[in-house]
């Protein structure tokens, strides 16, 4: 790995706002690489924690459901310690995550690149590319990727290493993982009042979030608190 690539695009990233690192390092590499959308997932070995960044909602849906479902190649190339390139979602990706499977083909992603972010045996996440239509990519474009990869795991180790005395983790990651509970808990109570499986219940959950122009959890938290209800029809009421 060319570690003067890695130096350059930490160069670009690394500017202004340290909380805007994550958000600067997907965007770049999805206008980098022949990619729709970059996501940047915050995963423990208790699984995927949440999304700390995703540069479009295909890439928010396809963070969701594998932090939803428990599985997807993020989950994969986390657990295993190494990539996992599927070029053609529709074809080979039902028979390894029949949930996560469908309902990325749903949101529009056609193929999935999750590369683990890690520094020897310590992962802290992954770096999960997509594109909206099948295919993979070439050596070069590979090679890329993974600077990215690398350039992403001095941005996750930056945060943390900022983090304020007296807390665990950087404010920005306890948000993310503080959000996995509720939108699993908002989830769960969609697939009893609309008679759904998870996976259909996320999407509802994520249509309705897109559709009212509002964030996510803000949504989920109705549901737990029972201010929004979906119906057995896929209707909604506050």
């Amino acid at each position: 790995m060319p570690t003067e690539r890695i130096r350059q695009i930490l160069a670009e990233v690394m500017v202004g706002d340290q909380d805007r690192f994550p958000e600067r390092l997907c965007q770049v590499c999805a206008d980098r690489l022949p990619i729709s959308g970059a996501g940047l997932a915050f995963m423990t070995s208790a699984g995927h924690e949440g999304t700390i960044m995703a540069t479009d909602g295909a890439a928010a849906v396809l963070e969701d459901l594998q932090q939803v479902l428990g599985e997807g190649p993020c989950v994969d190339a986390f657990r295993d310690g190494r990539p996992v390139l599927q070029p053609d979602l529709a074809t080979t990706g039902f028979s390894r995550w029949p949930g996560f499977a469908e309902g990325a083909l749903q949101a529009g992603v056609a193929a999935v690149f999750a590369f683990p972010l890690q520094v020897g045996a310590i992962r802290v996440g992954v770096l999960d590319l997509y594109r909206d239509s099948p295919g993979g990519l070439d050596s070069p474009q590979l090679s890329e990727a993974l600077a990215f990869t690398e350039a992403a795991v001095t941005v996750l180790l930056h945060l943390q290493g900022k983090t304020p005395p007296g807390q665990l983790m950087h404010p920005r990651l306890a948000e993310v993982a503080e959000s996995r509970r509720e939108i699993h808990q908002a989830t769960g109570m969609i697939t009893i009042q609309a008679a759904v499986g998870l996976a259909e219940a996320l999407l509802l959950l994520q249509a309705h979030a897109f559709g009212s122009e509002r964030p996510l959890l803000e949504v989920a938290k109705d549901v737990v608190a029972r201010r929004l209800r979906f119906g057995p029809e896929g209707d909604h009421h506050g």
